[in-house]
């Protein structure tokens, strides 16, 4: 695993994407990036476990180097198990496809470039959001949810994983306790300056009750949080 280094200059030459550059380390950023980063995918598998059909369809939409989908096809127990990734960006998408062949999976796991907002997502039994739609547009969140949701069936779920904003006196505090926790990865203050001057016109995150009320309101009958850590949040919706 490449370690993330990217942000040790302090020159922005433009926004945060996911080029070449961040998809040669996006292992090592994320995991040191986004609390509870393995934890949350344990309780993804525990919840879609759950689900007592032989057969399973999921979707991961920005499932950039596969690593969500690689972990489910490991933890799943279903019979016949369809695992589709779905990315925008090429370099995510070669590493997944060779994450894939490399262990073994590409009978359960497929890889395919495409906009999660206009994808096609035929038999869906779930569908997969893990950081991906805080870097949607706010102004189209509620139309891509809505796809999601005739996407899927009578009993099919979406599960959000956000970074999400505090509000009133915490707000400040969960901000501390986050750039606290990136200290203890092994960021320097500049790597995390830097990254967070990066992401400030991109990474655009609602707060908790607004993404309960998204989902809510594009008519999912159940809206759960099943994992949080301060400015982070993971929720589940059934249809």
């Amino acid at each position: 695993m490449n370690r993330d280094n990217i942000f040790q200059q302090n020159e922005i030459k433009e926004d945060f994407t996911f080029n070449d550059q961040v998809a040669e380390v996006f292992d090592d950023m994320v995991h040191r990036s986004v609390p509870l980063y393995g934890i949350v995918i344990d309780a993804i598998s525990r919840l879609l476990n759950q689900k007592s059909q032989d057969r399973l369809t999921v979707y991961d939409l920005g499932c950039s180097t596969g690593t969500t989908l690689l972990e489910l096809s490991r933890k799943l127990h279903h019979e016949q198990l369809q695992l589709i990734g779905i990315d925008n960006a090429p370099s995510m998408l070669k590493r997944a496809k060779r994450k894939a062949a490399m262990f073994s999976k590409t009978g359960c796991l497929s890889f395919r470039e495409g906009d999660l907002t206009n994808c096609k997502l035929p038999d869906a039994d779930v569908i997969l959001c893990n950081y991906t739609m805080q870097f949607i547009r706010p102004v189209i969140r509620r139309l891509v949810i809505e796809k999601f949701y005739q996407a899927l069936p009578a009993g099919g779920m979406l599960i959000v994983c956000e970074k999400i904003l505090a509000e009133g006196a915490f707000h400040r505090s969960f901000i501390d306790i986050y750039h606290d926790f990136k200290r203890q990865q092994g960021y320097s203050e500049l790597e995390i300056a830097t990254k967070r001057e990066a992401l400030e016109n991109v990474l655009i995150p609602f707060t908790m009750e607004e993404n309960m009320q998204l989902l809510k309101e594009t008519g999912f009958t159940e809206v759960e949080v099943f994992c949080k850590w301060f400015n982070f949040a993971s929720f589940v919706a059934l249809k």
